[in-house]
């Protein structure tokens, strides 16, 4: 491992957290959203993330290979997808504009699928993901003046 090696891997869990914090903002800010450009009540996004394997790289000498999978380099997102998967829920307003005219549902409303409890909940674990990045650059930055002075 190079002497910024932990940095690199925190900074990509910095840009990780931090596009997730967006998207769920994203998610709130169209927590009441019933009519998008796809059509629609808008869908919650989620990121999906995957370990970062850069191939060649850099491997120990003295690493048992049993235990070098090539994990350790960090995180990256994959994609950004939507949640198709729970229905929108239906609120009954007959006034709203975007209401259901007619059959058994008549008078209900689609609403967009983000629960703003689940999604804070989300933003509260996506901000101590950060914070723990941010302490593992911190703690680097502090041992690489440590090295600095004892070489003094």
């Amino acid at each position: 491992m190079g002497l910024f090696s932990s940095i690199d891997i925190a900074a990509t869990g910095l840009t990780a957290q931090r596009t997730r914090l967006d998207v769920i903002s994203n998610n709130i800010a169209n927590v009441d959203t019933t009519r998008t450009s796809e059509g629609g009540p808008f869908r919650r996004s989620r990121v999906i993330f995957r370990p970062r394997v850069e191939q060649p790289y850099w491997r120990s000498p003295f690493l048992p290979e049993a235990l070098d999978n090539g994990i350790g380099q960090g995180v990256r997102i994959v994609a950004i997808e939507k949640d198709m998967a729970s229905k929108p829920r239906l609120v009954y307003d007959p006034t709203h504009p975007d209401a259901i005219k007619s059959g058994p549902r008549k008078g209900y409303v689609e609403m967009p699928n983000v629960n703003v409890v689940n999604e804070m909940v989300d933003m509260i674990d996506a901000s101590r993901a950060y914070e723990a990045n941010v302490a593992i650059v911190d703690g680097s930055k502090a041992m690489f003046l440590k090295a600095l002075d004892i070489g003094r």
